[in-house]
């Protein structure tokens, strides 16, 4: 069997040009790109933790990344208990830290 090489302009997967946005964290603006899920926005500005646990306040973020757990629950315009590894960022989205 031989592999296929597809010219890269043919390729369909290839990505297009970088379309910025802003979410404000807990007041703050963060930027990330268009397609990022709000995980991957607040992991690229070097946040690793943005909730806490109800008993001893233990920080929490992304642990599987897949939606299984819900160790990355923020709030999301005012919804609650939104799973941050799963929604993509929007420009204007208002995250904030969750206390669960």
């Amino acid at each position: 069997m031989t592999s296929l090489r597809m010219p890269p302009g043919a390729d369909p997967a290839r990505p297009g040009p970088d379309r910025p946005l802003t979410v404000w964290v807990d007041g703050e603006p963060v930027t990330g790109t268009a397609g990022q899920t709000i995980a991957g926005v607040l992991l690229g500005a070097g946040r690793r933790a943005w909730r806490t646990t109800r008993g001893g306040a233990a920080p929490r973020g992304v642990f599987c990344g897949i939606g299984v757990c819900f160790d990355c629950l923020v709030e999301v315009n005012g919804l609650r208990d939104v799973r941050a590894c799963l929604r993509r960022a929007h420009d204007g989205d208002v995250v904030v830290r969750q206390v669960s």
